[in-house]
């Protein structure tokens, strides 16, 4: 029983960027294993950081917290009454976007299927016997996707990167796959076939000749084994498309919302966010990493958003907030700044939203 609660403990250190898994070991290390360049205001020549930011929990404080903050247990279950069958494309103005599941989405428009982080994996962990499990279903069957032209990728947690479910779509799909520096090692190393665009902050990729990617900042960090903490970078993205931009978040800290603000200086406001929301608990703890409900909504009106998708919620138990309760601060946070559930919305897995090309005008 000690050994198989010691090795659940292992793989919840290696899984990265939640409460459960902020204490990855920091081990020492005279190079780089993804990624070599010059120095930057985000890279060290070793590790990347964020600029005027915080850095990521030491080891010793996740174990404090893990042994000292109260945690509301989650359902074994908690299924959607959704389930998607995406038609194959989605052309001209039309924004369809779908709900895979935590921070994997379907997005379709101009012609072009974009899935963001995706995970079809049972376990969100290093290992198949341990670590956070789902509750959910994936919204959409695997087999039952479109053909699957761009994925993007903002960082390495085993909660956003799933390396068979990559390799699955690079067998069918053979999808171009976005992602910030040094992950083009780790999915090189996985699959030396992959499609794989690699990028800096502030760097564009052009997906089609009418839809173009640029990774945008946002205030995380990145890990995948003991070793490795920070040596890939993290990145937001920006997609511009002739019917209205996207910005997708994979996972952020609210760092006062000065990448939000950023954002809407460079490209002015979003025809939809897509925005993380959940695992958030405890506060003192996870402030850094992850944004709350509160900030999530702060985030959604600071980068002039005019509708928000939220994710990050109800699939994985990562940290210490009840599933329920996720909604219920959500709720609270439309309801203190003002913003409809029809605006800012969280879909369950399977679930569906054909975005507005704008919100409507309050009278």
């Amino acid at each position: 029983m000690k050994r198989r609660k010691f090795l659940k403990i292992l793989a919840l250190l290696g899984l990265g960027g939640t409460a459960v898994a902020t204490g990855t070991i920091t081990i020492a290390k005279s190079r780089n294993p993804y990624y070599s360049g010059p120095e930057s205001d985000h890279f060290d020549g070793l590790n990347f950081f964020n600029p005027g930011g915080h850095p990521p929990k030491s080891i010793v404080e996740f174990f404090r917290t893990r042994f000292t903050s109260p945690s509301k247990k989650w359902p074994d279950k908690y299924p959607s009454p959704f389930k998607d069958e995406p038609p194959q494309r989605v052309e001209g103005d039309a924004l369809r976007v779908s709900f895979v599941g935590h921070a994997t989405v379907l997005i379709q428009t101009a012609g072009l299927n974009i899935l963001t982080d995706p995970v079809w994996a049972e376990r969100c962990s290093p290992v198949s016997f341990a670590g956070p499990k789902r509750v959910n279903a994936p919204g959409i069957d695997f087999e039952k996707l479109p053909p699957i032209d761009v994925v993007l990728l903002s960082h390495n947690h085993y909660d956003h990167l799933d390396l068979e479910a990559i390799s699955n779509l690079h067998k069918k799909f053979k999808p171009l796959i976005v992602t910030p520096l040094g992950n083009d090692r780790i999915l090189k190393n996985h699959d030396a076939n992959l499609r794989v665009a690699v990028g800096d902050w502030s760097d564009t990729v052009e997906l089609s000749p009418d839809v173009k990617a640029t990774f945008e900042p946002m205030h995380h960090w990145s890990a995948r084994g003991m070793g490795d903490r920070r040596n890939a970078l993290w990145a937001a993205f920006a997609l511009q498309t002739p019917y209205g931009n996207i910005y997708h978040v994979g996972d952020t800290g609210f760092h006062d919302g000065k990448n939000y603000e950023a954002a809407k200086a460079k490209y002015g406001g979003f025809r939809l966010a897509i925005l993380p929301f959940g695992a958030y608990e405890p506060r003192q703890f996870m402030q850094h990493q992850h944004q709350n409900p509160d900030e999530a909504v702060m985030g959604h009106k600071i980068c002039g958003a005019e509708f928000t998708l939220g994710h990050h919620w109800g699939t994985f138990k990562l940290t210490n907030e009840g599933i329920e309760d996720q909604l219920a601060h959500l709720e609270e946070a439309r309801l203190k700044h003002n913003v409809g559930e029809d605006i800012f919305r969280a879909l369950q897995p399977g679930e569906v939203w054909h975005v507005p090309l704008k919100a409507p005008i309050k009278v």
